[in-house]
């Protein structure tokens, strides 16, 4: 029972069931792989094409006109001159190309800009890259018999039925116009036929719209399922991007280790080392005109308070055992911080009787007095998280 529940657990790992991260979705892009829709870009390729004809044929069918009436004369001289007769076939071939250029530009310009409306601009190499594994014949037969070839057959078979009814709508719609034309002079009805083509252009296209709104979706579906990711790629992914856990463990560890060391060594320069008297242990320091106010040196609970006791013991560092000064330290002072406001007055209390204690031992005559620790420490009970309903003086203790 157990082995089948280990089996099933691998075989979801296996499954590609996760969406595709964004480093994922990012690396893709980078090799080439976003989703492309054809009949997007063929459906705008195609209105923009018959926009452009519906705004210019007027200007085109003018300038194509005077260029036939123009080739049509020949002189004499240019009859019989096949210089002469060269240098007027360039001048006609450049005229048409100038006549048709700002169309020519129009449909270069939206056939670059008719793929970023589904994926963006987008420009790499990798994509021009020789692939061998595409020459292989049995991935070819594969191809020709998957999913996406009977979704393209579907699509091919919905077009021509679309386009095909269009067109004989069109026709049929439009007969009476095209049989009026036989009748009318050749000027009138070549602009009405213009007219006609241009139309019946735009309604077939049209047609269009409905192939790309199914093929749209179904390009955005089909490109993020195919850059799913199973749960052990997922995991994977997370230890590439986040560090494997152990390493990152490692590497706290290491810098708590570093910074201990740190804190250990600022100890013996500790003014004096408020202690609760096991639990918690805070060395402070001030200098006067270089600090606004005591500064947190080291702090510590438990076994590094203890650790903090014996540094300062051996570098004869006061210690004082006022523990809810200690916990109101520990709790809301952190380390290379300032002492909290609130706390001032105590502290400076501590400061005072340290320095006083200071100069008996540096001046002091033998079996003179040792000054008296202060009586009690003015702590605000909110700042004393197991005494926060006591009054603000507290008792103080040297050992």
């Amino acid at each position: 029972m157990c082995f089948q529940g280990l089996a099933v657990s691998e075989d979801s790992d296996l499954e590609k069931t996760e969406p595709a991260s964004p480093r994922r979705l990012e690396k893709s892009r980078d090799e080439g792989q976003v989703p492309r829709s054809p009949e997007l870009s063929t459906f705008v390729v195609l209105i923009a094409a018959g926009a452009g004809l519906w705004l210019m044929g007027g200007h085109l069918s003018r300038q194509l006109l005077n260029l036939m009436k123009d080739g049509m004369k020949v002189s004499r001289e240019t009859g019989f001159d096949s210089g002469l007769l060269t240098e007027r076939l360039f001048d006609q071939s450049l005229q048409a190309l100038l006549t048709f250029a700002p169309f020519l530009i129009l449909m270069f310009l939206v056939a670059l800009a008719a793929p970023m409306l589904l994926s963006g601009w987008l420009f790499t190499w990798k994509s021009l890259t020789p692939d061998l594994k595409r020459l292989n014949p049995l991935k070819g037969i594969g191809r020709m018999f998957s999913w996406n070839s009977l979704v393209e057959l579907a699509k091919a078979l919905l077009k021509a039925t679309l386009i095909g009814s269009m067109s004989v709508w069109t026709i049929w719609h439009h007969k009476d116009a095209v049989l009026s034309l036989i009748a009318a002079p050749l000027t009138a009805s070549a602009g009405h036929i213009g007219e006609l083509i241009v139309m019946s252009f735009l309604a077939i296209a049209g047609t269009m719209v409905l192939i790309a709104g199914v093929d749209v979706p179904f390009r955005l579906w089909d490109h993020f399922r195919k850059l799913k990711m199973t749960k052990e790629e997922v995991r994977q992914e997370n230890k590439e991007t986040e560090g494997d856990p152990h390493v990152k463990a490692r590497i706290r560890s290491q810098q708590r280790a570093m910074a201990r060391k740190r804190m250990m060594a600022e100890i013996p320069k500790a003014d004096v080392i408020v202690t609760n008297p096991t639990h918690y242990s805070i060395a402070l320091r001030y200098e006067d005109g270089k600090m606004r106010a005591p500064r947190v040196v080291a702090k510590g609970a438990h076994l590094l308070a203890l650790k903090i006791r014996e540094v300062g013991q051996q570098h004869q560092v006061p210690l004082l055992e006022a523990p809810p000064l200690a916990r109101a330290l520990y709790h809301h002072a952190e380390l290379g911080d300032e002492i909290p406001q609130p706390l001032y007055n105590a502290v400076a209390e501590v400061l005072a009787y340290v320095y006083q204690l200071r100069r008996y031992r540096e001046y002091g005559e033998p079996g003179g007095r040792i000054p008296p620790a202060p009586e009690t420490l003015p702590v605000p009970p909110e700042l004393d998280p197991e005494n926060a309903a006591s009054g603000a003086l507290h008792k103080a203790e040297i050992p």
